[in-house]
């Protein structure tokens, strides 16, 4: 099978690779069985199979993993329906290459912020002057700042060029730019906003320590920072809880600090 050489290498690689080995890897799976004659229910099988032990194989969370292996059966239910080549399902990935780049699959897939996910942040950090949505996609998360603190100077940096301007055309009441949120200087905002991923936590919070001025709050929905006791953690019922750090103030002691509602 195909998919026997690809997985020592599976483990090694950055998202969204295992996905897109694991979708032609299913699909390739699929077009051999297609091609010794076999019929289109074990095709599917192989292919599927092929799909879900890639997806297993890769080091990534559950929710990639559930990406990965979800690839081939819809797409492959899509095609059927609507009796295109399979190589055209694989071809839609070049737009969505284009509107979201490499580089910004590794700081975070594109999941934005629900409605009411920052609910309660006010209640816990004030109201800020100026604050920043790192990585801020189309502009979910800048719409929820926004109706949490209207009279804000709100930013928004993204490195897709399309979806910051996007998020620029939506977001009439915030500043958003195209550009690289780890290289881009965080100092002078009171509130750093990040909807990322584990891995990259602990370095947004050592760029935090190193440029917001004292006070500033560093604020993360759903990704706590690793080895770090939070200021507060605030979750509504039935909602991702979003973690507030001040990066520049001195480690706290315990997590008594730390609530919900």
């Amino acid at each position: 099978m195909p998919t026997r050489s690809l997985l020592p290498v599976l483990p090694t690689l950055p998202w969204p690779a295992p996905a897109l080995l694991a979708w032609a890897g299913a699909w390739a799976s699929w077009a051999m069985v297609v091609a010794c004659g076999g019929p289109p229910l074990l095709a599917l099988a192989a292919g599927a199979a092929a799909g879900l032990g890639l997806a297993g194989a890769a080091a990534v969370g559950r929710r990639r993993r559930f990406i990965a292996a979800a690839g081939f059966p819809l797409s492959a239910l899509a095609l059927g329906a609507a009796a295109l080549p399979a190589w055209s399902w694989l071809a839609l990935l070049v737009p969505l290459a284009l509107a979201y780049p490499l580089r910004a699959w590794r700081d975070a897939p594109f999941f934005p912020t629900p409605p009411q996910g920052l609910d309660g942040l006010a209640a816990a950090v004030g109201a800020p002057r100026r604050a920043l949505d790192a990585g801020c996609g189309l502009g979910h998360g800048l719409a929820e700042m926004h109706r949490l603190w209207p009279q804000a100077e709100l930013h928004g940096l993204e490195w897709s060029r399309p979806l910051a301007w996007a998020a620029a055309w939506r977001c009439g009441f915030a500043r958003v730019r195209r550009g690289d949120m780890w290289a881009a200087s965080w100092a002078g905002y009171d509130l750093v906003y990040l909807f990322q991923r584990p891995e990259s936590m602990a370095r947004a919070h050592a760029k935090a320590a190193r440029e917001l001025a004292p006070g500033a709050w560093l604020v993360s929905l759903e990704f706590a920072v690793p080895d770090c006791t939070p200021c507060a953690c605030v979750q509504a019922p039935g909602r991702r809880p979003v973690w507030i750090y001040r990066p520049s103030a001195p480690p706290a002691p315990s997590t008594s600090g730390v609530r919900s509602r």
